[in-house]
């Protein structure tokens, strides 16, 4: 550590602040937040850390400057604008190039309602962003099914609607617009229907109901049931809408949720805005790590953001775990009921999302979605190295009889079929799965230390402990012990055997690490047994044939060279038979199965 930037570390405050880390060039490196400075700091240099990233940063730092700030809330938000405006090399951000649209409520005399990409400050009311434009536009589409609203941009000023400036328009014709114009409409009419908008656009229905339904009633009592009618079709069209928007208990209002699921690389973080039980917005946004952040850390990180970037005002957030946001909003972490179902279920929606986004990875930037499977798997296997190359050896023996043994080989996590090898077992006299194994894995990997071939990273046994211990057997012949990684597979509950340790892993069964175990393990058995069936199937042609008194293995030989199979030979006529091995022989063959 530099002289001066120890000395730096050491007068720094403990109080709550932001920190900044520059290189030698005075380029900011990294930005973070913390309780106490000086411990947090400190950190960085007093303990040596796994992350290759977080090392290197540590060795570039060459200066630290910082801000103290009240609350843990400010630091919060201090370090969320910091990252945005500097973009540190280290830092994660929450990319984002979408403009999401609004729902403007224009500051006017009879304000018009529309879409929107741009927030102007005039004093409009802006709801929203909206990540999903088909469901900004249905809102849209459902208030003007229940209100006649202006769309014109007349300036409809007293003066100019006492001087009759505007006429009557298409609009008013035909049902869409009272007129506010013409003065056939009050402003205090206009806005009570505009705070009714307001509160369905916030997901309480309760007013708008309330007035449909008084206004049908008044209409059929009136005898014009046709009012009535139109009046009965909106209050359909609302109740429809709120059917379909509410999703949890009415009583939860006001309240934003946050989840997260991450792997490796990126981390997912769904956010849900609940009002009056009904979710008025929702949002994944993907996170790439920089440093193995922890899932708090990306979640705290995200819910400042994605809070900023939806203006949300919620007192309350709803979320799986802990999180240190201050003490200006309050954290529940629901542990049963309707609270805990609607987590569940942004949980759920930030699950999928990462399905979908492996998905168009895969077809879209397949080196991405290799590297990712990589990463997961030296993780989850406890690997020291990504293991780009892995061989799978798997034995076959039925009854005892033509013992043989496959190796199948995946380079970065798809077959490499031409590297496929088959075993006939040599040293080994009957069914003996152990001695079986020792034999392949040694002669396997003889052969490419003798000929200075590359060495896979993992090796996997199809088998338990037994074929495991049988396999580092030959791997320490050859010195290869602690220079490849080798597991063995158990078939019954997909256990994960290492060496010298009986507690095998359990991976969860939904793993995309235990999904490619699995494809090599079944690889690698496929291709045995296919090897097996047809040295069976050969062998017990050869013994049909040889039965055949004065036909030996020469002729067998020249017969399915000929014919290629023993179905052809059967059906051969005498002709053909003489053509090939001479009258005598085929007499001899022709008759014996002419007379079976």
């Amino acid at each position: 550590m530099q002289p001066n930037l120890e000395i730096q570390i050491k007068t720094l405050p403990t109080s709550p602040g932001v920190y900044q880390y520059f290189d030698v060039d005075d380029k900011i490196l990294y930005v973070g937040k913390a309780k106490n400075l000086k411990k947090r700091v400190a950190s960085y240099f007093n303990k040596n850390h796994e992350n290759g990233k977080t090392r290197v940063l540590v060795k570039k730092i060459m200066s630290v400057k910082h801000i103290v700030v009240n609350t843990e809330t400010d630091a919060l938000l201090l370090e969320n604008n910091l990252i945005k405006k500097y973009q540190p090399r280290y830092n994660v951000m929450l990319k984002d190039d979408k403009t999401y649209p609004w729902i403007c409520i224009k500051k006017e005399r009879f304000p018009r309602i529309f879409l929107t990409r741009n927030v102007i400050k005039d004093g409009s009311e802006y709801f929203g962003p909206y990540t999903s434009v088909r469901t900004a536009k249905a809102l849209l589409g459902l208030i003007k099914e229940l209100y006649q609203l202006r769309t014109c941009n007349y300036f409809l000023s007293e003066e100019n609607i006492s001087n009759k400036k505007y006429k009557l328009c298409l609009e008013y014709h035909i049902g869409n617009c009272k007129a506010p114009c013409e003065n056939l409409q009050t402003e205090k009419n206009y806005s009570k229907g505009i705070d009714e908008i307001r509160q369905i656009i916030k997901g309480d229905f309760k007013e708008a109901l309330k007035t449909f339904t008084y206004l049908m009633q008044e209409y059929a009592e009136d005898m014009e049931f046709e009012q009535a009618q139109k009046i009965k079709d909106k209050l359909i069209h609302l109740s429809n809408y709120q059917a379909k928007s509410t999703v949890v208990n009415p009583s939860i209002n006001n309240v934003d949720i946050f989840s997260i699921i991450s792997d490796e690389s990126y981390g997912y973080v769904n956010f849900f805005k609940i009002m009056n039980g009904s979710i008025i917005q929702s949002h994944t946004s993907e996170i790439k790590k920089k440093l193995d952040e922890t899932d708090k850390e990306l979640l705290e990180l995200a819910i400042v953001e994605i809070r900023q970037r939806f203006n949300s005002q919620s007192k309350e957030i709803y979320v799986p775990f802990k999180v240190d946001l201050g003490e200006e909003i309050k954290v529940t972490i629901p542990k049963l009921g309707d609270k805990k179902r609607i987590v569940e279920l942004s949980l759920r929606n930030a699950k999928y999302y990462r399905q979908e986004q492996f998905k168009q990875i895969k077809i879209v930037d397949p080196d991405r979605h290799t590297n990712r499977i990589m990463a997961q798997m030296k993780k989850d296997l406890r690997l020291k190295e990504e293991p780009r190359h892995i061989e799978c050896f798997d034995n076959s023996n039925i009854q005892g009889t033509h013992p043989v043994a496959a190796c199948v080989v995946f380079k970065n996590g798809k077959a490499s079929k031409k590297e496929y090898r088959h075993f006939n077992i040599k040293t080994v006299e009957g069914p003996d799965d152990f001695a079986s194994m020792e034999e392949v894995v040694y002669r396997r990997y003889k052969r490419l230390v003798d000929e200075a071939q590359e060495l896979p990273q993992l090796i996997i046994i199809d088998g338990g402990k037994g074929q495991l211990s049988s396999a580092l057997k030959s791997l320490d012949i050859l010195g290869l012990r602690n220079k490849i990684a080798i597991i063995g597979i158990a078939k019954r509950l997909e256990e994960i055997y290492y060496p010298n340790d009986s507690i095998p892993l359990y991976l969860d069964k939904k793993s995309e690490s235990l999904k490619i175990i699995q494809q090599l393990r079944n690889e690698a058995h496929r291709f045995g047994i296919t090897h097996h069936r047809n040295k069976r199937s050969k062998t017990a042609i050869q013994t049909e044939l040889e039965l055949i008194p004065g036909v030996g293995q020469k002729t067998i030989v020249t017969l399915l060279q000929h014919f290629r199979s023993t179905k052809r030979v059967i059906g051969a006529s005498l002709e053909e038979l003489t053509d090939v091995i001479g009258e005598s022989r085929a007499k001899k063959l022709y008759n014996y199965y002419q007379t079976k």
